[in-house]
């Protein structure tokens, strides 16, 4: 099976290439650095030719609102276009558990227009809906810092290890397309401070961590709006094993 997968050179991308072509797929990875650009469509036609899967786990560039909102409706179009000439038959993409539920956030409402592009396309599709990635807790707490003090939301969370996300995505992918969303989530559901703190303890980072009820989480009020609703696959990787490897 000739499957594409669009922001191939990323860390999901990049893993995910991997795990296809271990499974023997013949796996294009495009990406800028391999002269595909989904916003500008250059490459974009050349790179999908013949491929009965594409994968989309592209990223924006930027997370203001104005941009994270134009990059991804411009970059999704633009691959859903090529797909319908090129005759694909799946089209999987990579979104972000509670994009149902009202986004205060940019990067949110950004996540909601593409899964809406791909939804209303008639390109049969799957979307899996993944939870923060335990990778992502050191820039959180960045985020999250002013002086000495990480001072987080309050609520549950519940992110998964990147690894399982790709796991997840090259079942999908080598399946046939659900016409509906999936959500993926780690083993271990907590309170974000506790994962920050155990994350920084690791790393012998000083830093206090500490919540608050007014604390946002990139610019948003989220509750617990980051861990899934209903029913959700659940990764094999357990927190407490990733933070040791």
């Amino acid at each position: 099976m000739r499957i594409v997968v669009v922001g191939g050179t990323g860390l999901i991308g990049s893993a995910l290439v991997e795990a296809l072509r271990g499974w023997e797929h013949e796996v294009v990875p495009a990406s800028p650095s391999t002269g595909v650009d989904t916003v500008t469509g250059a490459g974009v036609a050349d790179a999908l030719g013949g491929a009965q899967v594409v994968v989309d786990v592209t990223n924006s560039p930027s997370f203001e609102d104005g941009p994270v909102l134009d990059f991804f409706t411009r970059s999704t179009t633009t691959v859903l276009a090529a797909e319908r000439e090129a005759g694909v038959g799946h089209h999987v993409a990579l979104s972000v558990v509670g994009t149902d539920r009202p986004p205060e956030a940019g990067y949110l409402r950004a996540k909601v227009a593409q899964e809406e592009l791909v939804t209303a396309s008639e390109i049969p599709f799957t979307i899996l809906r993944a939870t923060q990635f335990f990778e992502f807790l050191g820039t959180i707490a960045d985020a999250a810092t002013q002086e000495d003090t990480v001072t987080l939301p309050e609520g549950s969370f519940q992110p998964v290890a990147a690894a399982d996300v790709v796991a997840a995505l090259a079942e999908l992918a080598t399946g046939a397309p659900l016409g509906r969303t999936v959500d993926l989530a780690g083993p271990d559901r907590r309170t974000m401070e506790e994962f920050v703190r155990e994350v920084l303890a690791s790393r012998e980072d000083p830093r206090t961590v500490a919540t608050s009820p007014d604390a946002r989480y990139f610019g948003t009020t989220i509750g617990d709006a980051l861990v899934p609703a209903g029913e959700a696959r659940i990764g094999a990787t357990r927190f407490e094993d990733w933070l040791k490897a």
